[in-house]
């Protein structure tokens, strides 16, 4: 039985988290999605299950880099189980994650999994949940400081309204307040070749590489461009390194197979749309858009057999 799947929309009204936060923290490396379908990304229960933890413990006042730790081996190490979220609960006191269900217990350290008596790892996790207070509301009518992520989840909004002026101000705001948010340079990068400025985006889209190298939408976004700008080799070469990080995003093969043939590369422009084509059939929220562009696949596969 093929594994469930969920997306971003799913995902957040599974777990009572805002969306846009998810896709902040999926875009920032925090916590996201480990698997891709029809060349989307998408979380697995376990993912969803690591999510539920960051949430808690960021609810209980830890820091990112102490969630990091925590996380790092829960998606290997977690045994599959089929019990629903709301009965899962996690304790972590800086250096030992343990999650628990009705079916059992686990610490996560490295690879392994320890496997305790439920009663023992309910008393257990109570003590670590106990090490840590949760953050205090602020007292008073005094309103919290906007963060990089208040600053970034309002661009996000501004941008899906098409107000693109008050969206990159806001993303502009999350920079000044955290110069290492790649995901917001991205982001800028779209506002600037929207309104045709090709040498801005392309500027911002290398800025959030220089954060972080296997940020997939930079990537694709910049190789789009280079292939505008008709350096076809380049635009190859950055194509490629998208599929290296993300193997199964179809509009990379697409694309990838546009710049390969007009290179002269038929055969392997072939290959690419045929995998661009088995992923959108895998994928099961195919669009009328995509279902467009899967017909231009198939036109241009027929031409290139016939050439």
């Amino acid at each position: 039985m093929e594994e469930a799947t969920y997306t971003f929309a799913g995902a957040a009204k599974i777990l009572d988290i805002v969306e846009s936060k998810l896709r902040y923290w999926a875009q920032t490396g925090f916590v996201g999605p480990s698997a891709r379908r029809g060349g989307k990304p998408v979380f697995t229960f376990q993912d969803l299950v690591s999510i539920k933890a960051a949430k808690e413990l960021v609810d209980r006042g830890f820091k990112a880099a102490e969630i990091r730790k925590a996380l790092e081996s829960v998606r290997a190490s977690l045994p599959h189980v089929d019990r629903p979220l709301d009965r899962i609960r996690v304790a972590f006191d800086g250096d030992r994650l343990v999650v628990v269900d009705e079916g059992g217990a686990y610490e996560t350290s490295g690879q392994k999994v320890f496997d305790f008596g439920l009663a023992e790892l309910r008393t257990s996790a109570q003590k670590i949940a106990e090490v840590r207070p949760r953050t205090p509301t602020p007292a008073g009518d005094v309103a919290p400081k906007r963060t990089a992520y208040d600053w970034f989840a309002e661009g996000t909004l501004r941008e899906a309204g098409g107000d693109d002026a008050r969206a990159e101000a806001a993303y502009q705001q999350a920079l000044a307040l955290d110069a290492g948010l790649a995901a917001a340079h991205t982001n800028l990068g779209g506002i600037a070749h929207r309104r045709g400025d090709a040498n801005e985006a392309r500027a911002a889209f290398e800025r959030a590489l220089a954060l972080d190298p296997d940020q997939v939408e930079a990537r694709f976004n910049l190789a789009n461009l280079i292939l505008e700008s008709g350096d076809l080799e380049l635009a190859v070469a950055e194509f490629r390194r998208v599929l290296q990080v993300a193997p199964d995003f179809a509009d990379g093969h697409y694309n990838l197979a546009v710049a390969l043939e007009r290179l002269g590369g038929r055969a392997q422009a072939r290959a690419h749309l045929e995998k661009y084509l088995s992923l959108e059939h895998e994928d099961p929220t195919t669009t009328a858009s995509a279902s467009a562009w899967a017909e231009q696949a198939r036109t241009l596969i027929a031409r290139l057999a016939a050439s």
